[in-house]
């Protein structure tokens, strides 16, 4: 490879963009070859920030990937349905990639992946970002020292929060199964990543509860619209409207809007909304994955873990009781103690604070950090270097081993207690 790791992009879509903007941030480390995505002011974007005049567009992941192998790497940010095949081919080519994760549809698929890049002697990055932020790579730090003695339980919680939930998973790319992937596999399987990084030994079993809770046509209010643009008579009041996308929610809206680029009016977006899924009532929608779910996970070490995922509440929360002291931090512990981390000494009780740097301006904030923390990363994981706690693909299968088998559990719907 050239002192510069160079990169085409296979999707052009909002992580695309973010990971292109970080990596031309960084001092000549990377430079963009190409683009492909069937939105041409998507890629268009991406020629912008590339800064590249020899900049190459394809109006589709077929058409970039009929190309012969043109950089050192591949970003593959297409939908979750469309990760498997293009992934296959880019491996053929002789891509190392970095995949969005999941990095398929099923656990069949992924390790099929992963003998691939053995095969080809290529590296395919996963993009679970929470492990390249200060928090989790603390808790990594910590959990390996020993000083919490032996993993007994974990606890997580993420809290997806009800607008969020709302535009990627009801009205979104993300509200069907069968068009992406289950609730638990495409936004916890960051957080069932972090739990078998953290525990270190196999799962093995699993069970999982959860459903719909509200968001379906019988919460809607009296006189619901199907469209929040209908002259809806909760517009302005009710929680999810998408009308809200014109003034404090325009952040989602420039994730799934056509043109990234183009300065937008008021009413040309209400026009959008007319016609396009974002505008929907969600309580209308066509949506069938989960607004709430439970795991439970037991490992070989002996140990326990849950996973609590809900649409309503907001942020990150994680426990570890070990045999030595506990841990507990996240956004709850955050807002509560003003620290990131507490560490509580079962031998006398004493609690340590640890308080972690704030995100400089120069530092990209996304996902806590984690974005900017794995394009730092990713020259020297592609070199050999520093892979030990790296998402390559043959160190995350098991995070979404658990996530898939959670599913099949949730959907076999537990034992029924008789009545």
């Amino acid at each position: 490879m050239s002192s510069k790791l160079s990169l085409v992009l296979c999707g052009c879509g909002s992580r695309s963009r973010t990971y292109s903007k970080i990596a031309m941030s960084l001092n000549d480390q990377f430079e963009i070859i190409a683009g492909a995505d069937p939105v041409a002011s998507r890629v268009d974007a991406i020629r912008k920030t590339s800064n590249n005049p020899d900049f190459k567009s394809y109006s589709s992941a077929e058409e970039l990937l009929d190309q012969p192998k043109m950089a050192d790497l591949m970003i593959i940010a297409t939908q979750d349905h469309y990760h498997f095949e293009p992934a296959k081919k880019a491996l053929e080519l002789g891509y190392h990639l970095l995949l969005e994760k999941p990095a398929a549809q099923s656990i069949n698929e992924i390790k099929e992946l992963a003998e691939l890049a053995k095969k080809y002697d290529r590296k395919i990055v996963l993009c679970f970002v929470l492990r390249y932020t200060d928090f989790y790579a603390k808790v990594k730090e910590i959990v390996d020292s020993g000083k919490l003695g032996n993993i007994v339980s974990i606890r997580a919680h993420e809290g997806v929060d009800a607008y969020h939930q709302a535009h990627s998973f009801v009205r979104g790319h993300w509200a069907k199964s069968t068009d992406s992937t289950p609730m638990i596999i495409a936004k916890c399987s960051h957080d069932t990543d972090i739990i078998a990084w953290l525990m270190d030994s196999p799962c093995k079993s699993v069970s999982s509860i959860g459903g719909i809770s509200h968001f379906s046509e019988k919460h809607a209010p009296e006189g619901a619209t199907d469209r929040c643009t209908d002259g809806c008579p909760h517009a302005e009041t009710c929680l999810y409207s998408a009308l809200r996308y014109t003034t404090d929610r325009e952040r989602w809206l420039n994730m799934v809007y056509p043109d990234p680029t183009k300065k937008r009016e008021t009413q040309e977006v209400i026009e959008w909304l007319k016609i396009s899924p974002w505008g929907r009532c969600v309580y209308k929608c066509d949506n069938d994955v989960v607004d709430h779910q439970q795991v439970l996970m037991e490992f070989e070490n002996g140990a326990s873990a849950t996973l609590s995922m809900t649409a309503f509440d907001c942020g990150r929360t994680l426990e570890i009781y070990g045999t030595k002291a506990s841990l507990r931090g996240g956004d709850a512990i955050k807002e509560q103690f003003d620290t990131d981390l507490l560490i509580r000494d079962h031998y006398n009780g004493e609690i340590e604070k640890i308080t972690l740097p704030d995100l400089t301006e120069s530092e990209y904030a996304g996902h806590g950090g984690g974005d900017y923390g794995l394009i730092t990363a990713l020259s020297d994981i592609i070199n050999g270097n520093n892979t030990s706690s790296a998402s390559l693909i043959e160190n995350s299968i098991s995070g979404h081993l658990i996530g898939f088998t959670a599913e099949q559990s949730r959907i076999q719907d537990g034992i029924k207690i008789p009545l």
